[in-house]
């Protein structure tokens, strides 16, 4: 789904591949998972000579973002290098493209027809699968960005830790607002009353073409389905241990939705990582450019402190 809510502020992903790497301290193979509306595919990354440990299934963000963390026009591998620094520590990982990107495109419902339990559902699939994997001890979901909010609703009753990283404190019908607020008034004026309307559920016919990359009319239902959930609400029912790591150099989510995920889950851990961007990348400070550039470099490796804070989390 290409032009939903976050594509005004959140940046997304790229086509990547599903095969068989060696490396000399793990080896990746596809994994598949089988839904009624087509399979979704992956990636399983495992420790040499791993026979039985935890397993974290990575969540990517918004919009086309693949399960290395690209997107069309923008490759970083956040995503990816996240996977071998896990794999680096003895740790095994899954990662997948979600519903109608990558290879998994076939997947993908009719706009209409998508609403964000569907991604919902997918995890907690993904989770049952690996959980009947004789090799691995403890499912972890550890969801990014838009994929905290899916993550931690998944996890319920089914993950046995949960790690959020970057993910948004509010409802994403109150970020959207915030994001508009910057647009002119004539922009304003005539997205409130849409965004008022299916924030109680309500859709709007013939919305201004101006917007119809936000609100054209088959993307409501989506929008609506996203709005009801609140991620401090979905936080605060987790029972399991939860870590929540932001960077505070993040120009799409902020330091203070971190803290309102901490607050809302008193047991939390929280970390707040020094010079770390969205895509988990060390940028200079308050330097825009060099935070938007990284985005577009895929050698430049991710923060140090986020994988050690992930996998001391996961050792504990």
């Amino acid at each position: 789904m290409k032009k939903t809510l976050l594509s005004i502020g959140l940046i997304i992903s790229f086509q990547c591949f599903s095969q068989n790497i060696l490396d000399s301290n793990f080896t990746q193979s596809p994994i598949t998972l089988t839904t009624s509306n087509g399979d979704l595919f992956g990636t399983l990354t495992t420790p040499l000579k791993f026979k039985n440990g935890p397993v974290v299934l990575i969540i990517a963000g918004s919009g086309p973002t693949d399960r290395n963390g690209n997107n069309p026009m923008m490759k970083n591998n956040s995503l990816q290098q996240l996977a071998f620094g896990l794999a680096d520590a003895g740790i095994a990982s899954v990662r997948y493209d979600k519903r109608g990107i990558a290879a998994s495109a076939d997947a993908m419902k009719s706009e209409a027809d998508l609403r964000f339990e569907d991604y919902i559902n997918d995890i907690k699939n993904w989770v049952s699968l690996l959980k009947k994997d004789i090799r691995f001890s403890q499912v972890i979901v550890c969801g990014h960005s838009e994929g905290s909010l899916l993550g931690m609703i998944a996890s319920k009753d089914k993950a046995d830790k949960y790690i959020s990283i970057a993910g948004p404190g509010k409802p994403a019908n109150e970020t959207l607002r915030e994001q508009l607020e910057n647009q002119p008034e004539q922009v304003k004026e005539i997205a409130f009353p849409i965004l008022d309307s299916l924030s109680i559920g309500v859709t709007v016919s013939n919305p201004n073409p101006m917007l119809a990359a936000l609100f054209r009319p088959s993307v409501q239902p989506y929008l609506i389905s996203w709005f009801k959930y609140n991620p401090q609400t979905e936080i605060a029912t987790l029972k399991m241990p939860v870590l929540i790591l932001q960077g505070d150099q993040d120009i799409q989510v902020t330091v203070n939705d971190a803290e309102l995920l901490s607050k809302a889950n008193k047991n939390a851990q929280m970390h707040i990582i020094n010079g770390m961007n969205h895509i988990f990348k060390i940028v200079p400070e308050n330097n825009k450019n060099e935070n938007i550039k990284s985005y577009s470099n895929p050698t430049k490796p991710i923060s140090t402190q986020l994988l050690e804070e992930i996998i001391s989390f996961i050792k504990q």
